[in-house]
């Protein structure tokens, strides 16, 4: 198995679940993070080694270390001949290894679909070379891939069954030191270090704007342990020293504890959707690889929860658009809305909640049968 990021090993890693509940004495290598190896996975690479962003300098930096990776992978796996590999997500590192093992007569599958109807629909021949099956969490892409001639499953999306359908706002709050009555911002720049250095300064220059306008909002950041310093960095720059708390991990209570979160685009947005949040998505990313991106999206929405939506049932502000002032004001249009307009909030709250009930699925044992499938087909 590869995950290559924190999103990818957090799927990764219920999908082996299912996996060591059908073949208790299953062994899984590969690359992978810290809630594989807590199913007892043995990562012979750290899932961060893959952790890039975007097209320009910011991949060719790491270009050499990456191919030697995986070069390195496929040798060790063709010597080695598992009967699956599995490529969790990051398409641009998988689906090349796939279909090099693929043509070695190694039985392939991918988890999560590579978003082909989103951008960059040049990948379907690319899948159909590489993979036995895609595993899709999203209800309408085996229809579309099966237009192409490519096998694929609907196993729900893993994170619905983990998230509650009514999260406890007042237990997660109190977790956090938090009371019932507090304003609370959540404030999300990304999980890798490249959307850090892109996104906290400008975040967190919302939030100090936001805090000018109301002092008594309470700011909370998720950040991801080895991102810690990075991101209170950014935070102690910007000079945002009060009412803010940066804490590892816990994204979940903070997504329950929270009244609107401050998001980067990307899996994080729809944990907040599922957690029936309010959000502002934002995205930057270097001039080069926001000119390549912006020429290959084949929809109005680059936010998951619009996109499953098919609205823009919450606002996206990207690339010189994502500035701190339009940012923070709105974010305040939301905690606003909490007085004026709750039935903007309620009729959003209802949307994600028929969203959530959708995407949820036995995705274990449904990806593990479909596996099995496989091996036997």
């Amino acid at each position: 198995m590869v995950a290559g990021e924190t999103s990818g090993d957090l799927l990764a890693g219920l999908l082996l679940d299912g996996l060591r509940e059908r073949w208790p004495a299953m062994k899984a290598v590969g690359i992978g993070g810290p809630q594989m190896a807590r199913r007892g996975f043995e990562a012979w690479w750290s899932h961060d080694k893959l952790s890039v962003h975007g097209y320009g300098w910011e991949v060719l930096r790491r270009y050499r270390e990456i191919v030697g990776i995986r070069a390195q992978l496929k040798t060790r796996l063709l010597l080695q001949r598992p009967d699956v590999f599995i490529g969790v997500d990051a398409p641009d590192f998988n689906l090349d290894l796939e279909a090099g093992l693929k043509a070695q007569g190694i039985k392939t599958v991918h988890f999560v679909s590579p978003s082909v109807w989103a951008w960059r629909p040049e990948r379907v021949e690319k899948i159909r070379r590489s993979v036995d099956h895609v595993l899709c969490i999203f209800p309408f892409e085996p229809a579309l891939l099966a237009q192409h001639g490519i096998q694929a499953t609907y196993v729900g999306h893993p994170l619905a069954n983990v998230i509650p359908l009514e999260p406890d706002r007042s237990g997660a709050r109190a977790a956090l030191g938090l009371t019932d009555a507090d304003q609370v911002v959540a404030i999300l720049p990304g999980s890798r270090i490249s959307e850090i250095r892109h996104l906290a300064s400008i975040f967190f220059r919302a939030a100090a704007l936001m805090q000018l306008a109301q002092p008594a909002i309470k700011f909370i950041v998720p950040a991801v342990p080895s991102l810690k310093a990075e991101i209170e960095q950014a935070a102690r720059a910007s000079g945002l020293l009060t009412n803010l708390q940066i804490i590892e991990g816990q994204s979940h209570t903070v997504f329950a504890a929270c009244d609107v979160t401050l998001i980067a685009s990307g899996t994080a947005t729809l944990e907040a959707a599922l957690f029936k949040r309010p959000m502002v998505i934002a995205y930057r990313m270097g001039w080069l690889s926001w000119q390549i991106m912006r020429r290959k999206k084949l929809q109005p929405w680059v936010g998951l929860p619009n996109i499953l939506c098919q609205d823009f049932v919450v606002p996206e502000l990207l690339q010189d658009a994502a500035s701190p002032q339009a940012l923070a004001d709105a974010v305040l249009l939301w905690l606003d809305a909490k007085v004026t307009a709750p039935e903007k909030i309620a009729a959003l709250q209802q949307k994600f909640a028929e969203l959530h009930v959708q995407l949820q699925r036995d995705t274990p044992r449904i990806a593990a049968h479909a596996i099995q499938q496989v091996l036997q087909g």
